[in-house]
């Protein structure tokens, strides 16, 4: 499909008003792009619209009457999509699909949802999480409008607005000799079994840590899910790093953990908001992140309070 809704709108004043001279005074546009348009429309269509009267102007032939009521109709059909978008764009309202780092999502996640849905009722609001890989993926192909993440390889066609940062701490078993103590060096850690976050980009950051320390962990199991880890180490096959320290120190089996505060120099990962770069947002999703920058600016995360 080539035709263009100019070329129907001038081919719809000059049907109206039997005159290309009066259609472009009406539309605005020179003689020869109209007579242009209306020459493209004859031959993509295969039709003839138009029977030229030598200094008498114009007269639809038959396929131009039919025509000329469809691409009316065409016409009205555009301006009523016109319309329906400006209203999405005036008001918070409708559908809004956001992402969220799975470690992050049940720290934040949650009370965002419900302030927001509290504040817009005339939104409706739908989270998913992920690991930072697939979300980058499912942002940069329309199916969320935002993604609440890391600052780990954004890519340089994102935007990103950071909330606030997120230093690495450690955690091990109520009975691991380390649990009393506020804090530890990784260098203590560094002949016990090491059970790691194994998903995109945070396998790398966890990993660089050692580096940065000066270290080689010794890795005794990878698992994609921190509940894992978590249930693991609380019952004595190891320790663990993480960045989003959840208030709740019991496992889902009813274990308990002990986090521990890292005393080496480490980066840490600062969470925030990523969108696609160029990408006009609309009034909600402008809305939530107002939201974020609410609950989550240089505050600890709601699920960490």
């Amino acid at each position: 499909m080539r035709f263009t809704l100019k070329q129907i709108s001038y081919f719809v004043a000059t049907a109206e008003l039997g005159s290309i001279t009066l259609a472009s005074e009406r539309v605005n546009i020179s003689q020869p792009s109209i007579s242009s348009a209306i020459t493209a429309l004859e031959h993509d269509f295969g039709i003839q619209l138009f029977i030229r009267h030598h200094a008498q102007g114009l007269s639809l032939t038959a396929e131009g009457q039919r025509f000329l009521r469809e691409a009316k109709a065409l016409l009205l059909q555009a301006e009523e999509v016109q319309n329906a978008a400006s209203m999405i764009s005036a008001k918070v309202g409708g559908p809004l699909e956001v992402g969220c780092l799975s470690t992050l999502f049940p720290l934040a996640i949650p009370e965002l949802l419900s302030v927001f849905r509290r504040r817009y009722e005339a939104a409706r609001v739908n989270a998913v999480a992920g690991n930072q890989a697939e979300l980058f993926e499912t942002l940069r192909h329309g199916r969320i409008a935002l993604l609440l993440t890391y600052d780990m390889n954004i890519p340089p066609d994102f935007d990103f607005i950071p909330m606030a940062p997120l230093s690495p701490y450690a955690f091990v078993g109520a009975a691991h000799p380390f649990a009393r103590r506020r804090s530890v060096s990784l260098k203590e850690f560094e002949s016990e079994n090491f059970l790691l976050l194994d998903l995109p980009m945070s396998r790398d950051y966890f990993l660089s840590l050692f580096r940065e320390a000066g270290i080689a962990p010794h890795i005794t199991g990878r698992y994609a899910y921190i509940d894992i880890i978590r249930s693991l180490v609380a019952r004595g096959e190891g320790y663990g790093l993480a960045n989003a320290q959840p208030k709740n120190l019991t496992t889902l089996d009813g274990h308990k953990l002990s986090y521990l505060a890292l005393e080496d120099k480490l980066r840490p990962l600062v969470y925030g908001i990523a969108t696609l770069k160029g990408l006009r947002r609309t009034p909600t999703s402008e809305a939530f992140i107002e939201i974020c920058r609410e609950l989550l600016l240089n505050q600890p995360l709601p699920g960490t309070r």
